[in-house]
């Protein structure tokens, strides 16, 4: 009976101690699914927190906002003396700038600007160039060598007769712009038997049409050079065409002053060098300074090899030696038309020296695509 008892009594014991065990255990099992291992709210209950505000919601003092400008044009020039040597000592004060007359206030005034280039070398290969073609690219070469800085400037090879031809877009490859160079060969006519001569009945030496390879379409050249390839080059680079031809233009579809137009639209200055066969063919002198000095370039007219490398240096020099003048156009209005640039010199002590600015004679103002950004240089 005692050890019945005692059973008993054990086994109640037994009893109560699991029970007491699985009463905590399931305390604790509900403390955990309402909160997580650090103590937080489960993720059913989020805390509350503030709605940001929308960035229109947020007040501003109207003092504190600032409108910048961004309707600047920019315009660079060059000064040098009676001897072309150029000067780099000018200052803002000592020159004025006017837009169809109107004085403008200059924003920026800047001495030495070199940006990167992009450069298009535009060779004539008609007839009148048969005998300085390879001074043309001798120097040509030479040029790029000395000019090109790996990894920001870029340069591009054309020839042309009455048709242009692209040997090689922009590159800042050297080697590929010597072989390019290479490549631009003079273009026979059919007929042609030398010296500037035609013979009628002569089988084709070239295989090339007559009407193409026997003219010389110079502005129709300058055109599409413009329109297809300097308006595609990188944008914040200084655009140069450096145009060998003697200027007799006798096949264009385009006139001049279209060519100069175009130029001017993709802000290309015009490097004219005015060579050719001084025995058989005359040079257009007129009409490269005009192209030329309309698009803020200059023109050169080599009489011998070591002229013809001192234009490709003074080229150089051009182009990485401007002045950057910005202003803000009194005239606001964004409809393409036509503004007149001009730089004057109000230091009298410069202009007793006669210095010779370079700089392009006007622009096209810019307009607005649909959206209402500005549009793109050349569009």
């Amino acid at each position: 009976m005692m050890r019945q008892s005692t059973t008993r009594r054990s086994l109640l014991l037994l009893f109560i101690f699991l029970l007491v065990v699985a009463t905590a255990a399931s305390n604790s099992m509900l403390a955990h699914n309402q909160t997580g291992n650090d103590g937080s709210l489960p993720d059913a209950l989020p805390s509350p927190s503030p709605t940001p505000r929308n960035r229109e919601e947020v007040p501003q003092d109207s003092d504190e906002v600032v409108k910048v400008e961004t309707n600047l044009t920019n315009l660079f020039f060059t000064a040098a003396d009676k001897n072309r040597r150029f000067i780099s000592s000018l200052k803002a004060e000592d020159i004025r700038v006017l837009e169809d007359g109107q004085p403008q206030e200059i924003f920026t005034f800047q001495q030495n600007i070199d940006l990167p280039l992009s450069i298009a070398i535009l060779i004539d290969t008609s007839r009148s160039e048969e005998r300085t073609l390879p001074d043309e690219k001798i120097a040509a070469r030479a040029f790029l060598e000395d000019v090109l800085k790996a990894q920001r400037d870029e340069a591009a090879i054309l020839s042309f007769t009455g048709e242009t031809t692209l040997e090689q877009g922009f590159t800042g490859s050297i080697d590929r712009l010597r072989r390019a160079i290479d490549r631009v060969e003079f273009v026979p006519p059919s007929g042609y038997v030398g010296g500037g001569v035609v013979v009628n009945g002569t089988p084709p030496i070239s295989g090339t049409n007559q009407s193409i390879a026997g003219s010389t379409a110079i502005w129709d050249a300058v055109w599409a050079t413009c329109e297809e390839l300097i308006g595609t080059s990188a944008e914040h680079t200084r655009r140069a065409i450096i145009l060998l031809t003697d200027g007799e233009d006798t096949s264009s579809h385009m006139k001049m002053h279209e060519a100069i137009e175009r130029a001017q639209k993709t802000d290309a200055l015009i490097y004219a060098i005015g060579i050719g066969d001084r025995y058989s063919f005359n040079v257009d002198e007129g009409s490269l300074r005009k192209i030329a000095e309309q698009t803020g370039g200059r023109a050169y007219f080599p009489k011998h090899e070591q002229d013809l490398q001192d234009a490709f240096v003074q080229i150089q020099r051009d182009l990485r030696e401007q002045y950057l003048v910005a202003y803000s156009p009194t005239n606001k209005a964004r409809d393409g038309s036509y503004r007149r640039i001009e730089i004057q010199l109000v230091n009298p002590s410069l202009k007793q020296q006669n210095l010779k600015l370079n700089y392009r004679s006007g622009y096209f103002a810019k307009t607005l695509t649909p959206d209402g950004t500005p549009r793109k240089r050349g569009q």
